[in-house]
């Protein structure tokens, strides 16, 4: 250790700038690494469970404090060598040092703490984390800014950890091998146009981002350039040269985003070339799939948790089912196949559009698409259900949808998150008063390498 720094003790006063000796002991929903410094936290990103490190005081708080990883004095038994060269600087995962079987034991560890300290359940069957065969290689989708580098390259890539600055990748690790093609020369082709790339800081140029979209059972491929200016010169004639050089691209498209934001796409997608969808399998369907069109990343996590979800209803065939924040019908369809009718809400007309698409596709004809809010559309609906799905984005449920659920009292619900704190505030909701009992929870890990966890909860209505 340099002669120069000084380590600060527990009982002095923090202070930004200064190190601190930290023993890792657990991970946090953010994928940091957490050690206590006395009664005071210590947030470490790119540590483990069982690091004992020196850590730079980077944001300082009385109680708690952010820090950076200085020198690793004892690695954990968790810790692993990252299957990326960018791993440390690559803003992309939080956790390709961390071993995957104990990625595993820490995100079925977030839906136990979070079910506990904010749902305040003590016995509920919280299963292990569903294995992944594969946990590289699995993004069925990617979309990566573009920046120009101080030699006047077209760079594409993930942004480096805690910047906006672009980490430059020719392939990568997480996704699916079939795209690192794309990623590698598609941009040496935004060169050779010329098309002016967008600066973020200026708000200047044209071409925003490379999206690229793979359905895993299939091999189709889709290409689309999210660009703040549609009119890109040669455009059609390069989407064509793309469509003749790789022969599993279905099709190129052009998505408009004008806003100074960072939504990655806007409202708008134009094909410009081939056909404007892939085609993927998923639980023993078909499904048309756009460039802009929401899909789980992880197909066979995806699929696994839906036999999961049937295995659990064990559906008679005679059921009413709803399925709230449908999207293009991903859930809705297969249990659909299993019941006498189903119902999807959903708030976007163009996945609507889709999932009856979808349906038609299918032969699938006992199913009706709704569109609107769902706190509007549940309450108005003729029917009573059965079976209710709810797969609400991260902040969960607005509390008016629990409300009408309460009120209706389906038989079953399922609840779908991607964000265990919210899933267990709604959980309480729901089970108040001994209205529904949570029966099981079994988590999903959509996303190898980061912190993110999904699952899916459980509930029958308590009868008295």
């Amino acid at each position: 250790m340099p002669s120069e720094l000084e380590t600060v003790s527990f009982d002095t006063t923090w202070k930004q700038g200064e190190l601190i000796e930290v023993t890792i002991t657990d991970l946090s929903d953010r994928g940091d690494g957490v050690g206590r410094a006395g009664s005071r936290v210590v947030f470490v990103p790119d540590t483990v469970t069982g690091d004992r490190a020196l850590v730079r005081l980077m944001h300082v708080k009385p109680n708690f404090a952010h820090a950076k990883l200085y020198e690793l004095i004892e690695a954990s038994p968790h810790r692993i060598r990252p299957g990326c060269i960018v791993a440390d600087k690559c803003g992309g995962c939080q956790w390709q040092h961390v071993d995957y079987e104990y990625q595993r034991e820490a995100k079925r560890n977030q839906v136990v703490q979070a079910l506990e300290r904010i749902g305040g359940f003590k016995q509920v069957s919280i299963d292990e984390v569903l294995n992944v065969s594969e946990p590289l290689h699995y993004r069925n989708k990617a979309a990566y800014p573009l920046a120009m580098s101080q030699h006047r390259q077209v760079q594409a890539g993930y942004y480096q950890k805690g910047t906006h600055q672009i980490v430059n990748l020719n392939q990568c690790p997480i996704q699916d091998e079939r795209l690192n093609p794309f990623l590698a020369e598609v941009k040496q082709d935004i060169q050779q146009q010329g098309w002016r790339v967008y600066d973020e800081k200026y708000h200047r140029g044209q071409v925003r981002h490379l999206s690229l979209r793979v359905g895993q059972r299939t091999g189709e491929v889709l290409l689309t350039l999210v660009t703040a200016d549609p009119e890109l010169p040669n455009l059609e004639a390069q989407a064509q040269e793309w469509l003749q050089r790789y022969p599993n691209l279905v099709g190129v498209s052009v998505n408009l985003q004008p806003d100074r934001t960072n939504a990655i796409f806007g409202a708008e997608t134009y094909c410009i070339a081939g056909q404007p969808f892939l085609s993927e399998q998923f639980a023993g369907l078909t499904f048309h799939i756009r460039a802009d069109t929401f899909f789980q990343v992880h197909t066979e996590q995806a699929e696994a948790l839906m036999l999961n979800i049937l295995e659990e209803l064990d559906l008679q065939g005679d059921e009413i089912f709803v399925d709230a924040y449908c999207g293009i019908g991903t859930m809705t369809l297969p249990i659909a196949k299993r019941v006498k009718t189903a119902i999807g809400i959903e708030i976007q007309p163009e996945a609507i559009e889709q999932a009856q698409q979808n349906a038609t596709l299918n032969g699938i004809e006992n199913v009706t698409f709704e569109i609107g809010a769902v706190e509007t559309v549940l309450r108005s609906l003729s029917v009573q259900p059965d079976l209710v799905m709810l797969d609400p984005p991260r902040k969960g449920c607005d509390a008016s949808v629990l409300e009408t659920l309460r009120q209706q009292k389906p038989k079953q619900i399922v609840y779908v998150s991607c964000n265990a704190a919210t899933l267990a505030r709604d959980l309480k909701l729901l089970c108040a008063d001994n209205a529904y009992q949570l029966t099981r929870v079994q988590p999903a890990d959509f996303f190898p390498q980061t912190a993110h966890v999904e699952c899916a909860a459980f509930l029958k209505r308590v009868e008295v």
